[in-house]
């Protein structure tokens, strides 16, 4: 570990890159039923490194930069209302899941690509991968040993599903639809350049690095909500289920490292997605600190 990543200094991409072999702009993994399964890929990489880092008291700071705070995406107004038709989901049926998800994620393309190119932004379609065994360093990810996982990969614009017996034998549709929706945000924030700008951003020591990462974090949730309105009610579906999607979402737990934000933090960020179906709602970067918790 270099020297200059010490805490009280300003760390930029170079560094950062050095710190975290596997940070959220290169893809993230995604799991929300009993625990977020991206912890424990990410803790065994950040552990040792940032442990030099000591963390000081929490600093309100500002985001400044305007490709985060003031992107062009922010006044592109609210997603074109499209439909999105479910397709048959079995238990421990890997062809009808993996069907499921593609079926969605060309509703994502759908809706996605519409609104970037009326707004006059970049688009670009996502690739999707099904692999019965994610290699281990997967887009430079330490990719853990769960048996379903789901990454996307910032490197090539690649969405990447692993469908196990932990996703299969009980197979709950509306969550795996929610989970391609959220992932599809970091396609969206590569695409119009948050990605890039985030990777420029500069922390001060552990506690401003983590609340970076949940801003990102945090906006693709919003996104994911914001297209699931775009495509509400979908057909058979009422506020129910919608409902219910969110009693099973889990953030970090106390005392755990805060990748994602508190449970409740989560859901808001979600539920203010749904509400407003625009993404202009979702800019995490000029929030507070208080409201990425």
């Amino acid at each position: 570990m270099p020297s200059s990543l010490e805490p009280g200094t300003d760390n930029t991409l170079a560094e950062r890159i050095e710190l975290d072999l596997a940070l959220l702009t290169a893809g993230a993994l995604f799991s929300r039923v009993v625990k977020l399964l991206k912890s424990a890929a990410l803790a065994c990489v950040l552990t040792a490194s940032i442990a030099v880092m000591a963390p000081t008291a929490a600093a309100a700071y500002p985001v400044k930069d305007p490709k985060l705070t003031k992107n062009p995406l922010y006044e592109a107004g609210a997603l074109p209302t499209t439909t999105c038709a479910e397709s048959e989901l079995k238990r421990n049926n890997l062809t009808l899941a993996r069907a499921y998800l593609d079926a969605v994620v060309a509703c994502l393309e759908t809706a996605w690509e519409q609104h970037l190119t009326n707004a006059g932004l970049s688009y670009e379609k996502v690739k999707v991968r099904h692999m019965n065994r994610i290699p281990k360093n997967y887009c430079g990810f330490d990719v853990g040993k769960e048996d379903s996982q789901a990454w996307y990969c910032g490197r090539n614009g690649t969405l990447v599903f692993q469908l196990g017996k932990g996703w299969l034998d009980n197979p709950y549709d509306l969550w795996l639809f929610n989970t391609a929706s959220s992932l599809y945000g970091y396609h969206v924030q590569k695409l119009v350049g948050i990605s890039a700008a985030y990777d420029k951003l500069r922390y001060r020591n552990r506690t401003e690095y983590d609340e970076q990462e949940r801003r990102q974090s945090l906006q693709s949730e919003c996104l994911g909500g914001v297209f699931m309105k775009s495509v509400w009610p979908i057909e058979g579906r009422t506020t129910n289920d919608w409902n219910e999607l969110l009693d099973i979402v889990q953030g970090d737990e106390p005392g755990e490292r805060r990748w994602f934000g508190k449970t409740s933090t989560v859901k808001s960020w979600m539920r203010r997605g749904f509400a407003s179906g625009d993404p202009g709602s979702c800019n995490t970067w000029a929030a507070p600190s208080s409201k990425v918790a």
